[in-house]
């Protein structure tokens, strides 16, 4: 198998398994029991919040709280805040946000919420000035991702950041699940207030996650219960698998194959272009504003659930948009808000490649790709 779909999940990386194995047979306390059994899960559950806190930048690990998933810190992020802060139920979102954060912005707007979305070019960039016109004095929360899961446009999260703490007193959320990983982030030098991370996309297991709390920041608790996570999130910790995501953070503190990423989707995309005159490019040309393992390519007047089907086939596992919206067959609304042309737009293929991955798995998918998409 040749997996190209690092954007959707990313496999066990073997040092994470090994960092849960222990916590999964011996060592299987609970890290709330005062015996030795306990602290010794205790400890390995604060040992993975420093690693995290080391890799985001934070200020301090008690900023660190364990979730179960991207979506989940996303949800408490925003509801959280607007439950503790009922006078300020102004939101402001972009268009190309996760499913985690539209679908939750256009709930909370059935529900009374107002909700102000901010539109971006052919590109998928924004426009800061139309922030600047969008925050008043009723704004809450100001939610946008660092980067956008399927075309990998990086947003720029310190320029936003600046200008929601300099016009207004609304607190600055980012969904960080497809950065992390993949750039350098250093929280204790970004105005970002709450900051949502996702296990499975850096090589941890599914069904762990983590949101940054800037000290100082206020959320209501997410679960009531037994008062873990110091009362922030309720709920017996899931040592194995936080385990295993402080050990994939500190893989990504040491990882310096980057430029290896890069190279290898550099070329894939390259190739694409050169070869198919009807393969465009979606998102923006300019790779220093893009993550640098991601490609979303169309191949206009092609059916794009037919290429991924065929690289399947072929043993090359690819996506058409994000994974969360995988069985649907309309265009991605990502691609809609960008204003694709619905030919282009439905012929799109995103290619997100990993640490994993060789360059001759490069030269098997271009050879699959020209055998199927030149037919």
């Amino acid at each position: 198998m040749i997996y190209l779909d690092n954007n959707a999940t990313t496999r066990v990386a073997p040092e994470v398994f090994e960092a849960m194995r222990t916590f999964l047979t011996d060592e299987f306390g609970n890290p709330s029991s005062a015996h030795s059994a306990g602290r010794e899960a205790r400890k390995a559950v604060e040992t993975a919040r420093a690693q995290v806190a080391e890799m985001l930048g934070a200020d301090d690990p008690s900023e660190i709280v364990f979730t179960s998933c991207g979506s989940e810190s996303d949800n408490w992020a925003i509801g959280g805040f607007l439950e503790q802060n009922p006078t300020r139920r102004h939101i402001i979102a972009t268009r190309v946000e996760h499913e985690a954060v539209r679908n939750l912005c256009e709930h909370l707007a059935e529900i009374g919420c107002e909700v102000t979305w901010l539109e971006v070019d052919r590109n998928g960039e924004l426009d800061t000035d139309d922030l600047r016109k969008a925050l008043r004095p009723e704004t809450g929360i100001v939610s946008t991702m660092m980067a956008n899961n399927e075309t990998g446009v990086l947003f720029p999260i310190e320029e936003i950041g600046g200008i929601v703490r300099d016009h207004s007193d609304a607190i600055f959320h980012v969904d960080g699940v497809q950065a992390v990983g993949k750039i350098p982030i250093d929280l204790k030098n970004l105005p970002v207030d709450l900051f949502s991370v996702s296990g499975h996309k850096f090589h941890a297991p599914k069904g762990v996650g983590a949101l940054y709390i800037r000290r100082g920041v206020k959320l209501p608790p997410f679960i009531i219960g037994g008062g873990q996570e110091e009362g922030r999130r309720s709920g017996t910790e899931a040592v194995p698998n936080i385990a295993g995501l402080g050990r994939a953070a500190k893989l990504v503190k040491d990882f310096d194959g980057h430029e290896q990423v890069r190279r290898l989707r550099d070329r894939l995309e390259d190739e694409i272009l050169a070869r198919f005159p009807f393969a465009k490019l979606n998102g923006t040309p300019d790779r220093n504003t893009r993550l640098p393992n991601t490609s979303n390519i169309s191949f206009e007047g092609r059916d794009g659930s037919h290429i991924r089907a065929q690289l399947d086939a072929a043993g090359i596992c690819v996506s058409t948009g994000s994974a969360c919206n995988a069985e649907s067959r309309e265009v991605s609304g990502v691609l809609r808000a960008m204003n694709v042309p619905y030919e282009v737009a439905r012929g799109a293929i995103r290619f997100s490649v990993g640490r994993y991955n060789a360059e001759s798995e490069i030269d098997e998918t271009l050879a699959a790709l020209t055998r199927i998409v030149a037919t």
